[in-house]
């Protein structure tokens, strides 16, 4: 069993940049895949980014390429999304998934884990 948390959203204004956090209870295999989706109002699950704990495979949406960056921090077990050039479109709820396999796909039926979600508001 993998507990994810998601932590760093807030409030933040049009252009600017916030970096989410995910820590997990426990690393999944280094293989394994990790993604961010968001969920805002009325709309459904999007996916956003997905690595790999280790070798360097990343996957990204691409509305958010050039934007937004996914990156692990092996020693703490901590997946962050870095985000860029916010705008208000991007308010939603993001979420942090962890995978048991080798998939980094943009289903969300690819993951099997999910934290609690952490709010981002971008204000105009």
């Amino acid at each position: 069993q993998v507990q994810l948390v998601e932590s760093g959203g807030g409030l933040v204004q049009a252009g600017g940049s916030l970096r989410l956090s995910c820590t997990a209870s426990r690393r999944t295999f280094s293989s394994y895949g990790m993604g961010w989706f968001r969920q805002a109002p009325g709309k459904e699950r999007e996916f956003l980014a997905a690595g790999t704990w280790s070798g360097g495979r990343t996957n990204y949406a691409d509305s958010v390429k050039g934007r937004f960056t996914i990156s692990m921090d092996n020693a703490k077990n901590t997946v962050y999304l870095q985000m860029n050039s916010l705008k208000p479109e991007d308010t939603a709820v993001y979420y942090c998934a962890a995978g048991l396999s080798y998939s980094i796909g943009s289903s969300a039926s690819a993951y099997n884990y999910w934290g609690q979600g952490t709010q981002v508001t971008v204000s105009s």
